[in-house]
């Protein structure tokens, strides 16, 4: 173990930097032992960790909204050369920074959100966006800054979905008239909580499991595997169309 401080310390400094939402042991000592999803988020990681490469010797890795850095260190555990965390809460930078001085690993963490992420002037093999989406004001505003500026290759995906599971075929448009969709429950839909949910202020949106497929689509996202049912693997492709207009519709709005 790569640390300096004996067990009761490091008990210590645990709870110096609480509350965790990442429960993770360092030093023989678990971070949110009580945590009410279990033993979060290593749990959910076994469920889907077989759709990473075991080595991801000389590749890069960022993990936006890291966190206490659980991601960011399994990525350096499996040889990513290099891996950036960002955070917009100093708190969770803190946790994480010391989490990863335990761990042995060096990773970088900056302070920034996802709507920064164009300041990092850099397109990363990975991307992680793990556990974020449904914070966020703008979520689809942060889809299309991930393709469009740190988004190199692959992106691992996760959002707290609500709703129905099913995804129903979509028509490419509807006429104007068109009502009887909108109470599919299976049609994309983006739920809006105006107050709290879990106590938690800044649960913005749950979309449904449609919605979130059509919203990696739509900002240029192919999905290439759905390992667990919040969790999706992407490739970078081309966006849609509501973004990038194809070329005869681009020169009629000219």
């Amino acid at each position: 173990m790569n640390t300096r401080f004996r067990p009761d310390e490091i008990s210590q400094r645990i709870a110096e930097l609480g509350p965790w939402f990442q429960n993770m042991t360092i030093g023989g000592v678990e971070t949110a032992p009580d945590h009410f999803l279990g033993d979060y988020p290593n749990c959910k990681w076994k469920r889907f960790c077989h759709v990473i490469p075991h080595d991801l010797s000389g590749q890069t890795v960022l993990d936006i909204g890291c966190n206490a850095g659980f991601y960011s260190i399994e990525m350096k555990r499996r040889n990513a050369r290099r891996v950036v965390g960002i955070d917009s809460d100093p708190q969770y930078l803190r946790q994480a920074a010391f989490a990863a001085r335990h761990a042995g690993v060096d990773i970088e963490w900056r302070q920034m959100s996802v709507y920064e992420v164009g300041r990092l002037e850099e397109k990363f093999d990975l991307v992680i966006f793990m556990g974020v989406l449904y914070h966020l004001r703008y979520p689809l505003l942060a889809l299309d800054l991930i393709h469009e500026h740190v988004a190199g290759d692959k992106l691992l995906f996760q959002c707290l979905q609500r709703g129905e599971n099913g995804v129903a075929e979509v028509a490419a448009d509807y006429p104007f008239g068109e009502w009887d969709i909108f109470d599919w429950p299976d049609f994309p839909k983006l739920h809006f909580i105006e107050h709290c949910y879990s106590e938690d202020p800044t649960n913005w949106f749950f979309p449904n499991r449609a919605a979130v497929e059509a919203m990696l689509r739509s900002s240029g996202f192919q999905i290439n595997a759905h390992p667990e049912p919040e969790v999706y693997l992407c490739t970078r492709g081309r966006r849609g169309y509501a973004v990038d207009p194809p070329p005869a519709i681009a020169s009629q709005a000219k």
